[in-house]
């Protein structure tokens, strides 16, 4: 299968880890800030293909972990009132709340509807009137475009009806929150995806202000290694630099008509990140003229923001910190089926992953 089997092949994998024995030297610490890289490197055993001096660290790349635990009581609170649709991606239904879940509330006869598009929420809109349809937008660069364009299809058919409450993010903040906070990072290995639409220049204060090298990676594991490969080649040389591993996919530009539109219809703001506390311009609101599609401006509740849940290490496990088996309430209190932190529900979760691929 084109782009998928040829990089899986194991003696390429064995190869590109024989090179990385051969060259790397210095003590490093790598981070990706990618919930599906993360994946890979647990699901293919990447980790144990690398030399002892070389560590890989799990970053704030899961958006459904990252999105704060006042977003999700406030979109509880949005579902709790009368006539209200809340439409949201799956995973985002079972993080915990301070008192309760989207699952909870669904289960309690409140209408959340779970929808794989957010064009479906606009068909929910056109056939339901009589409500306010209110679509929980999360996720990075990647998915906000198609929240923006939502957004404009919804403001060129009139749908009035039709609002957003946004945790949209952007990745840039976080890398250099990270770094200034002093976690020791020596590169990233930044998401594809990503930088599939923005583009490469949103890293280039990393290596010129920092001095940490970047390299986009796809999500195979030949992918990985290699991009595991360009990084300690960068440092070994002492010389930092943006490089894209995922030249299949990846366009230095990255997206021009989806940049457009998410420009259009989103502006920076200062936002909060789960364990990461208040991030500027990290996120995405909706600009002024788009704001009668913004729930929080038609319709605000001034919901209170509540403690995290006592034991949680969520928040030192997102940057890189500790790691899901230095929890007390891994794989006892907090498991997939009972989740207690964000981290532990999404696929691309950090805990999730440990849990899945324990031995």
């Amino acid at each position: 299968m084109k782009y998928i089997d040829e990089y899986r092949k194991k003696d390429l994998i064995l190869g590109v880890s024989s090179e990385i024995k051969k060259i790397s030297k210095k003590e490093i610490s790598l981070m990706e800030v990618c919930g599906g890289h993360t994946m890979a490197i647990h699901r293919f055993g990447l980790s144990s293909l690398l030399p002892p001096n070389i560590s890989l660290l799990s970053g704030p790349g899961c958006p459904v972990c990252v999105s704060g635990q006042h977003f999700i009581d406030t979109a509880i609170a949005y579902c709790r009132q009368p006539g209200i649709i809340l439409t949201t991606y799956g995973d985002l239904i079972r993080v915990p709340g301070s008192e309760s879940s989207l699952e909870k509330e669904k289960a309690a006869g409140k209408d959340v509807r779970i929808v794989y598009s957010v064009l479906e929420s606009l068909e929910i809109a056109r056939k339901n009137p009589g409500c306010r349809i209110v679509f929980l937008g999360i996720g990075f660069e990647t998915t906000a475009p198609l929240t923006a364009a939502a957004i404009v299809e919804a403001s060129r058919h009139k749908l009035r009806n039709f609002h957003v409450l946004s945790a949209h993010k952007v990745m840039p903040p976080v890398m250099k929150a990270l770094v200034q906070d002093g976690v020791k990072i020596d590169g990233f290995i930044a998401p594809g995806h990503v930088t599939a639409i923005t583009g490469t220049g949103i890293y280039r204060d990393l290596p010129e202000t920092f001095g940490l090298g970047v390299v986009v990676s796809g999500f195979e594991p030949v992918d990985m290694m290699q991009a595991i490969l360009m990084l300690v080649r960068q440092i070994e040389a002492g010389k930092p630099g943006v490089e894209i591993q995922y030249q299949r996919v990846v366009q230095q530009e990255g997206n021009l008509k989806a940049l457009k539109i998410l420009n259009t219809v989103f502006r920076l703001a200062d936002d909060h990140w789960r364990g990461l506390g208040m991030i500027p311009l990290s996120g995405m609101k909706l600009r002024p003229r788009f704001s009668a599609f913004d729930i929080e401006k038609v319709m605000p509740l001034g919901v209170p923001v509540a403690a995290e849940p006592k034991g949680c290490i969520c928040g030192l496990i997102l940057r890189g910190l500790k790691k899901p088996t230095h929890c007390r309430l891994f794989a006892k209190k907090c498991t997939p089926a009972d989740p207690v932190g964000a981290c532990m529900v999404s696929a691309e979760g950090t805990c999730a992953t440990y849990y899945k691929y324990r031995e």
